[in-house]
């Protein structure tokens, strides 16, 4: 495994697009609103890679989220759709 297969997860949150700056990331991962693999996470430190999955409750919805890459840099939206998968159940998706 390389360094590059596992990222910070306020990092990943913010080139994914789930929050709109790094700080904001990592306060939603303080505050408890995400977690990984089953498990409430609370450090944004924490290192994701390819294959975890993401529940992120954001101010309007609830994403289930597989994680397929990481993200070098913080990219339009076509870019960031590349970093998940979404794994809601049919209907749950907005």
């Amino acid at each position: 495994m390389t360094p590059t297969d596992r990222q910070r997860l306020d990092k990943w949150l913010w080139f994914a697009r789930m929050a709109r700056t790094r700080t904001a990331a990592a306060q939603l991962v303080a505050d408890g609103h995400v977690r990984l693999n089953g498990q409430r996470v609370a450090q944004a430190a924490k290192a994701v890679r390819p294959g975890d999955v993401l529940t992120v409750a954001l101010a309007r919805d609830v994403r289930l989220l597989r994680i397929v890459a990481t993200g070098d840099r913080r990219g339009p939206y076509e870019e960031a759709r590349q970093l998940y998968e979404d794994i809601a159940p049919d209907g749950a998706a907005p």
